[in-house]
């Protein structure tokens, strides 16, 4: 029997939407407190609801902090819906208000389970038309005007993360210069949120980020990229990519990558993921 849960929203701003019945409930609390280990403040900014109740409401679907799951080392690496409610920024924040969450999801690092990093895929699309697309409120764009979502498909293996995105054109016109930021923020994981480009690597199609002993790196890459960067005061790294040209009716598609590497010799890793990514750059 499904509890009623007689939600009271608060005015936490546009961030907040309620949840209407147990199940939803017990998916983004278990989320938020078990995975992004939220405080309840968080937890209330994302669901308008008192922390007081939330405090009850976890009592209640006797989900608590100590019975958090641990990932087993043969698992697929954990990737999450990002909840929200934190700004996956450390700087750079008036570039970036109100970021939408359903672009976003979190990997989370197989060495800590604390540690995790917010892919935004995508985070802006460019065409001849203008801007198409932005994951976050900034400047208006052709989609958004329209309320239209762009998909993505999101697949974790044991080793990597393997992201795909498509486009189809339902104009009557060819669509060209369609290129796409796709974003990794670094805010989460610790060890890697220096705002400095010292710690990272950017050589296309690859961008990546060592820690602090430079023993373990997270590194992206996608097919077709146009330019590897990072943004210090973020801090983030880009692997971004370049559709190809796009008739009327038709789709195309691009594929990424995410992975994670404990070593000291990142450049034959590098090598090594380029013979099985074959995520070539553009020539």
């Amino acid at each position: 029997m499904q509890h009623d849960t007689n939600l009271e929203t608060l005015n936490y701003g546009d961030e907040a939407r309620p949840l209407t019945n147990d199940a939803e409930l017990r998916y983004w609390l278990e989320n938020m407190l078990w995975y992004h280990r939220y405080t309840l403040d968080e937890i209330a900014t994302v669901i308008g609801m008192p922390p007081s109740r939330i405090q009850d409401t976890l009592v209640r679907l006797n989900i608590h902090a100590d019975r958090r799951p641990h990932r087993r080392p043969t698992a697929p690496l954990t990737v999450l819906p990002y909840p929200g409610g934190r700004h996956p920024r450390i700087g750079f924040l008036d570039g970036a208000v109100n970021p939408q969450r359903e672009t976003k999801i979190s990997v989370f690092t197989p060495w800590d389970e604390k540690s995790y990093v917010v892919v935004d895929v995508p985070e802006a699309i460019f065409s001849n038309l203008g801007l198409t697309y932005l994951a976050h409120t900034h400047v208006p764009t052709l989609w958004t005007r329209q309320n239209i979502e762009l998909p993505a498909r999101v697949e974790p293996t044991q080793s990597e993360v393997r992201m795909e995105l498509w486009l189809k054109n339902g104009t009557k016109e060819r669509l060209t210069d369609l290129r796409v930021q796709n974003c990794v923020m670094l805010r989460g994981a610790e060890g890697f949120n220096a705002q400095s480009n010292d710690n990272k690597i950017l050589q296309s199609p690859f961008a990546l980020c060592g820690s602090e002993d430079g023993l373990r790196w997270i590194v992206t890459a996608w097919e077709r990229c146009g330019r590897a960067w990072a943004n210090p005061p973020c801090p983030c790294l880009h692997s971004d990519p370049i559709f190809p040209e796009c008739a009327p009716g038709k789709t195309v598609r691009l594929q990424g990558r995410l992975a994670f590497y404990e070593g000291s010799d990142i450049q034959s890793e590098l090598k090594r993921l380029s013979s099985i990514w074959s995520l070539l750059p553009l020539s």
